[in-house]
């Protein structure tokens, strides 16, 4: 079972906008729609994946102990930070973001 708290509900939501309002190369809304579709995809499957990977960046242990990293392309991956309980095989997302902004 995968659960999103509202940041990462609002990740979503932001991510979409993003695509759909940027400034260099605007995406179509159509396009936006699924992209955010695709990534929101990955997130539902983490809860059937055989390795969770511990977060390493400092940035990411502030919204969780797990990092699933959805490579989008050769220069864009999103990093989905959440929490795991293995026994309910229960993800909880808390935080969506691309390498750009991890530092």
């Amino acid at each position: 079972m995968v659960i999103y708290n509202e940041t990462a509900r609002n990740d979503l939501e932001q991510i979409l906008y993003g695509l759909a309002t940027w400034q260099k190369h605007p995406l179509e809304f159509e396009h936006a729609r699924n992209y955010v579709k695709a990534l929101r995809f990955e997130c539902e499957i983490i809860d059937t994946k055989n390795y969770h990977r511990n977060t390493s960046f400092q940035a990411h242990k502030e919204f969780g102990d797990k990092l699933f990293v959805y490579k989008r392309n050769a220069k864009t991956q999103w990093n989905i930070i959440y929490n795991w309980q293995p026994p309910q095989r229960i993800a909880f997302i808390n935080k969506i973001v691309n390498n750009y902004l991890t530092k």
